[in-house]
């Protein structure tokens, strides 16, 4: 696979990655987890950028807000290694002018991932705290929690905690099957799979499926017998990027990334031309941003692809276009904002 990469723009600790709609045009918004801004480029070109916040930056997580144009929510405040007692959720909304109004939702202490899930017509809230306090970078003695709620716009978010003990709680990614959301959530304890109600009053459902420290995961069906594999970083901030398979019951390693080095930090399981893959990065080492896939003829052996080596990469979102995707990286360790398009 070739890609072209389009260099944005300089940002330091470039760090989070997503995309919205509005006006029926796709926007990319990229932001730092230093004091800084969140930017936006808007379709189909992507070559001129425009302001969301100048500050105060502090951005680990950006999630749309399903059926509205544009809306979405994000982490501020959540700064440096262990001073995130003021980090918080801010609803954020296009305007008409061409600015964004941005508002304080929720104030909760080291909240770094989060997510909306769609159940029908509702939209559920999970929220992943990394600890509940530290006294400094290394203190780990007080673990996180999984918070969960209900979401209604123009309502207070009212959360309950429906797991905690979570040491080193770091990882987050849905998994999608047909129309239900999954929330996968990993922590020094192991692997949990989370489900939002199914329907109006019922109970979330918790499941833990592995139980070794994983600093990260994703799902996808990556040699296409119709079983999700599921790729990890271990342990937190780890020195493996590894791809497990489930045979006769147990969970088997199928692949290791030939490079060694902490702070793994990407784990993405998507598509590139239709074809399942999961996108990875390194921040240290040789920095690289890369991909898996299955070879061609074979359901176990797989093989790493670089994309680009000498980035150190903390995010990667993954927009799939008509006869194109688009990798919108956070290429941290170089202080870069940057695309990678991949024609069909």
């Amino acid at each position: 696979m070739k890609f072209e990469k389009r260099f944005l723009t300089e940002m330091n600790r470039c760090y989070s990655a997503n995309s919205i709609v509005v006006d029926g045009q796709s926007r990319i918004l990229l932001a730092t987890e230093g004091e800084g801004p969140c930017l936006a480029w808007s379709g189909p070109d992507y070559e001129a950028s425009h302001t969301v916040w100048d500050g105060p930056g502090g951005t680990m997580s950006i999630v749309p807000i399903p059926g509205t144009n544009g809306e979405f929510l994000a982490v501020q405040k959540f700064f440096k290694m262990f001073q995130w007692e003021e980090a918080k959720v801010v609803h954020v909304r296009p305007l008409a002018s061409g600015g964004y109004a941005v508002s304080d939702v929720l104030h909760l202490p080291y909240i770094h991932r989060f997510d909306l899930l769609s159940v029908g017509d509702r939209l559920y809230f999970i929220g992943c705290t990394l600890a509940t306090t530290k006294q400094s970078k290394e203190d780990w003695s007080d673990p996180g929690k999984i918070w969960v709620g209900e979401f209604i716009p123009g309502k207070p978010l009212e959360l309950s905690v429906l797991k905690d003990g979570l040491t080193k709680n770091h990882g987050y990614s849905r998994l999608t099957q047909g129309a239900a959301m999954t929330s996968l959530v990993t922590c020094e304890q192991g692997a949990f799979d989370v489900k939002p109600p199914q329907a109006p009053g019922a109970a979330w459902q918790i499941r833990q499926f592995m139980d070794w420290p994983i600093s990260d995961i994703s799902a996808v069906d990556i040699d296409g017998d119709g079983e999700l594999e599921f790729a990890t970083i271990e342990p937190f901030h780890g020195s493996y990027f590894r791809v497990y398979k489930k045979i006769d019951g147990k969970f088997c390693k199928v692949f290791e990334h030939p490079e060694v080095s902490e702070f793994y930090h990407v784990v993405v399981g998507t598509t590139l031309a239709g074809k399942p893959v999961f996108i990875g990065g390194c921040r240290r080492g040789k920095q690289q941003l890369f991909y898996v896939h299955a070879q061609p003829g074979s359901t176990l052996q797989l093989r790493a692809e670089v994309i680009e080596e000498g980035v150190g990469p903390s995010n990667v979102y993954v927009l799939h276009e008509p006869g194109r995707d688009v990798l919108v990286a956070a290429n941290r360790e170089k202080a870069e904002a940057a695309l990678y398009f991949f024609n069909c």
